[in-house]
């Protein structure tokens, strides 16, 4: 059964085609540690086949407050001053119930 909260799906761009790999390993940290965080139900990376420098992330927040907090995290902090990821895109979405 599909929860109700906040959704995101964030596009990603690999700023160097040299380091993937490491950016890949970097985000999978991430990962590792914000699904740890109360508000954080998912967050989940993904890989394009076509373009390995293209990601996307998965997230789901129990509300808006929880994925602000995710950002004021050290871990998060530090992943963002690598600079080794552009936003292309953020979606932030809601389920749709059949209600």
């Amino acid at each position: 059964m599909l929860k109700s909260g906040f959704y995101i799906t964030a596009e990603l761009k690999i700023t160097n085609s040299n380091k993937i790999s490491e950016t890949v390993q970097c985000l999978k940290k991430l990962c590792e540690q914000t699904v740890l965080e109360s508000g954080c139900t998912l967050f989940q990376l993904h890989q394009c086949l076509n373009d390995p420098t293209r990601l996307l992330l998965w997230e789901r927040y129990n509300t808006e407050a929880d994925y602000n907090y995710h950002f004021e995290q050290g871990y998060t902090k530090a992943y963002l001053s690598l600079n080794l990821t552009e936003v292309i895109q953020c979606f932030k979405s809601n389920i749709i119930s059949n209600d």
